[in-house]
């Protein structure tokens, strides 16, 4: 079985006159990415690799979660729909286990949601646990399994 454990960005600055992109993560944020990367450890699960967008917010919180991890920097996770990220998780390769997909809302937990179903909110920092039979390649939306999920606002 492999594991793909799809991750929203931890809580992002708003700063006015930056880019959207150029967003950095606040006090809270680099708190709560930390603690992803405690919680993945926790759980028993270790990353082959990470997919993260190329933005600010994205980049820290996949350095502090996963800092002995190798981060795949991916521009078309910034902005994706749903679809576009099952299509990158497609592309990976074949011999890894666990893959985190770190990027952005809507897109990141529509596809949690389309892989797993479920019924819950995905605020900054948060992560679904999905547990995947198949192989990436041949991933569809409704054959994942929802083996968990984290939010930093909950206990």
């Amino acid at each position: 079985m492999r594991t793909l454990i799809v991750l929203r960005h931890a809580k992002a600055a708003q700063v006015p006159g930056l880019a959207d992109r150029e967003r950095p993560l606040t006090d809270r944020g680099e708190r709560d990415a930390k603690r992803v990367g405690e919680e993945i450890s926790a759980m028993g699960l270790e990353p082959d690799v990470v997919l993260c967008s190329p933005a600010v917010r994205t980049r820290r919180t996949a350095e502090l979660a996963f800092p002995e991890v190798e981060i795949s920097y991916e521009r078309d996770i910034y902005e994706a729909y749903p679809e576009e990220l099952l299509e990158l998780v497609r592309r990976t390769d074949p011999g890894l286990g666990t893959v985190v997909l770190c990027g952005h809302n809507p897109g990141v937990h529509e596809l949690a949601l389309s892989l797993a179903g479920g019924d819950y909110v995905f605020r900054p920092g948060a992560f679904a646990v999905v547990g995947v039979e198949s192989s990436w390649e041949e991933l569809w939306p409704g054959q994942g399994r929802l083996v968990t999920r984290w939010d930093p606002k909950e206990p």
